[in-house]
């Protein structure tokens, strides 16, 4: 009896031990994820969203030049025509690197629409026609504007799951403590309980006398 008392106390430590284990292995496991999906969006934050806010400012410098290059009045139609192919050239080299990055359905539609405003001043210009080259221009600014906005409500997404998974480590990591505490606790009790001592008493034999 006391050998099998003494099994079912092993065998009972060794389940919740087991089941702890469980618990933290399997709390770990969701604390990697958890470290993998926030790594990838401060990835998709820099690559996405930070690099192509960049593009955007670049973009805007560019149409502003060609707008002031179409009120100079020092340069002839030529010398305009050469300078806004250049800051062309420039808007077609910033497409190729734009167009690398990761857009979300709403922003292809708006980069569609100032890419054909970017044609149309392409166009407009080689007829000399500069006042509406500085229309098309103002046209594809207000997409670049709308352009911006989605990269800060992109980032502004990004950084709200990273702080809501940040959260959840932090309270699985309060978890795991936990149980590590109460597996302690157990390791401890098993440890220093001591069982109790039947002893028998033997009646003395009755003296000769």
């Amino acid at each position: 009896m006391k050998n099998l008392q003494k099994y079912s106390n092993k065998t009972k430590a060794a389940f919740v031990l087991l089941i702890v284990m469980l618990i933290v292995l399997l709390s770990n496991f969701n604390t990697l994820q958890n470290s993998k999906k926030t790594n990838e969006n401060i990835n998709t934050i820099h690559k996405d969203r930070l690099v192509v806010a960049r593009y955007i400012f670049q973009y805007g410098n560019e149409l502003h030049s060609i707008k002031a290059n179409t009120l100079e009045t020092k340069l002839d139609d030529t010398q305009k025509n050469d300078k806004i192919k250049t800051s062309f050239q420039s808007i077609q080299n910033l497409d190729r690197l734009y167009l690398k990055t990761v857009l979300t359905p709403k922003e292809k539609i708006f980069f569609t629409t100032f890419q054909v405003s970017c044609s149309a001043i392409n166009q407009e210009s080689q007829n000399n026609n500069w006042f509406q080259v500085r229309q098309s221009c103002n046209r594809a600014l207000q997409s670049l504007e709308l352009l911006s906005k989605i990269q800060i409500e992109e980032g502004q997404s990004k950084l709200t799951q990273s702080n809501a998974l940040h959260s959840g480590n932090t309270l699985l990591g309060e978890l795991q403590i936990g149980l590590l505490v109460i597996l302690g606790g157990c390791a401890l009790y098993l440890l220093l309980i001591k069982k109790k001592k039947i002893t028998i008493k033997i009646p003395e034999s009755p003296s000769s006398n």
